[in-house]
Formats: C-alpha cells, structure tokens, sequence
C-alpha cells in the first residue's frame, strides 16, 4: 500500500493532509505526519484525521514512498540530516518557499525524484491555486501523481522551475493582495455609511461573482469590465479615479517585486543551505 509522509506539521501539511482525504486521494491509513518534537500538535491531528503521526523521521521515510517537505524553509537541512541515505527511489514533494531544486539535491547528496510546488494559504480549504516543477528524474506517472495531490486542494499547472518564482509573486502571494483590497473596500464601504458587516456580505459576494464571472466567461476581463462601465455613470467615475491613482501599475510594480523577493530569497537560501552544508 502506498504511503505519503509530512515531514512538518504545519498549516501547509494540514490543508494537505484534509484535501488528500476529502478527495480519496490518499486514506487517513496511509498518511503519516511527523515533526521534531511537537507532540500535541501531532495528536490534534491524529485526533482529526485518524492519521498515523511520529517523531521518528527515519521511520518515516522507510515507510512512505512519497515524502513532502513542509517545515519552514530554514529548516530543511535539519530535517533531512539523518535520512539522506534512506532517501532511495522515493518522490519527494517540496513545498518550501524559496528552496530550489538543485539546493534540495545538494543537501540530500544525489540525484532524485523532486517536484517543487508553490501551493497558497487557500489550499485550507481546498481553492488553492498551485504550480508545480520537477527534477529530470521524474516520471510522468510521478508528475501525474503530484497534480492528483494539488488538485485535492484546488487547482494544479505545470511550469518550469524558473517559472516559480513569478509564480510566487503571482498566486503565492495573490491571496495577501485580495485581502488588502478588501480592506480597503470595507473601510471605503463605512465612510459612505454602509453598516461593516453588511458591506462584508457585499463585498464578499462581490468577489465571488466577479471570481465567477471570469471563470465561466470567454470575454477578456477588460471587457468585462468595459460592459459594466456605462458612460458617465457611477463605475465609470470610480475608475477613473482608479486610473488616476495609477493602480493598475502599482499592482503590476506589487507582483514583479514580489517575484524578485523571491528571486533574492532563493538565492540567499542556496547560499546558506548549501555553503555550510557540513
């Protein structure tokens, strides 16, 4: 029987763990989650799932054919001392920010089947939007695999590794900036005197239908929005405002940044991990 194993206990793992489940991808029987040494958080989810749980990494690793790195990204050299030569014909999954590939490779010593993925926060409740990578070693049936894993948790593309990190920019990133728009309409939404929690509906089922609209629509999302922008009406002075505060090219300058902070931290990540790799 096939086994899948955590190695990190955290959110990322979680949300994992819920939509491998809820998708019967993968039978709370053969997931096994493991952390260095929290054990209630292991028993909260052993408690939740009926998952198998353990400190015991190189256990782990000798049980489960796939294994998924999801301890923080500073952490991963300590977690795979100790298992680099258990690590054999496994897949392993990644889904550490800023961690590369070859930096994986160096710190493991060989040559071996990795997917890199760069899931986002909404894979909690299963609306994650995923891109995902692999090493030379990985077979298509293994590539297969890994987009049945991310698509339990929302929807799953492939891309080339240098793609990532305009993916992390993008999508690993793009929940942080919906919420930050949201801010802003819900303070917007009080000082023209809507009660809060009646402009979070509005503004929720806003979202929602316009997410909706996108999705199901062949039109281009301009034109979308040139057909609710009647002239001289209420949505075209909003845009014009919209315009003249240049916000289309702030978001722009918000998503190459980010890319390029990802750039930086990867980089910096490689460095560390793998000059004092000893």
């Amino acid at each position: 029987m096939e086994r899948i194993g955590f190695i990190g206990a955290g959110s990322m793992a979680e949300a994992m763990v819920a939509g491998l489940i809820k998708g019967n991808v993968f039978q709370a029987e053969q997931i096994i989650v493991s952390n260095r040494s929290n054990s209630d958080r292991l028993d909260e989810l052993a408690a939740k799932y009926g998952i198998k749980t353990t400190h015991d990494k190189e256990q782990l690793v000798k049980d489960a054919s796939i294994i998924v790195l999801a301890m923080k990204p500073k952490d991963v050299k300590a977690a795979l001392d100790g298992v680099q030569t258990l690590i054999k014909d496994h897949l392993i999954v990644s889904v550490l920010a800023g961690i590369s590939i070859q930096t994986i490779m160096a710190i493991l010593g060989k040559k071996v089947s990795i997917v890199r993925a760069m899931p986002n926060t909404s894979a909690a409740i299963r609306k994650s939007a995923t891109a995902i990578a692999g090493s030379d070693s990985v077979t298509m049936k293994q590539m297969k695999k890994c987009v049945s894993l991310f698509e339990a948790i929302g929807i799953c593309k492939i891309v080339e590794e240098n793609q990532l990190d305009a993916v992390t920019g993008l999508s690993g990133s793009g929940p942080a900036y919906i919420y930050y728009l949201v801010e802003s309409m819900e303070k917007a939404a009080v000082e023209v005197g809507l009660d809060p929690f009646v402009a979070r509906d509005l503004i929720v089922q806003t979202l929602l239908g316009a997410s909706e609209m996108i999705a199901v629509s062949e039109k281009h999302p301009s034109q979308l929005r040139k057909e609710v922008t009647s002239p001289n009406g209420t949505t075209e002075a909003g845009i014009s405002i919209l315009k003249e505060k240049q916000v289309q090219e702030a978001i722009i300058s918000c998503i190459r940044r980010a890319t390029e902070r990802s750039e930086e931290l990867k980089a910096m990540f490689s460095e560390e991990l793998v000059t004092n790799k000893k």
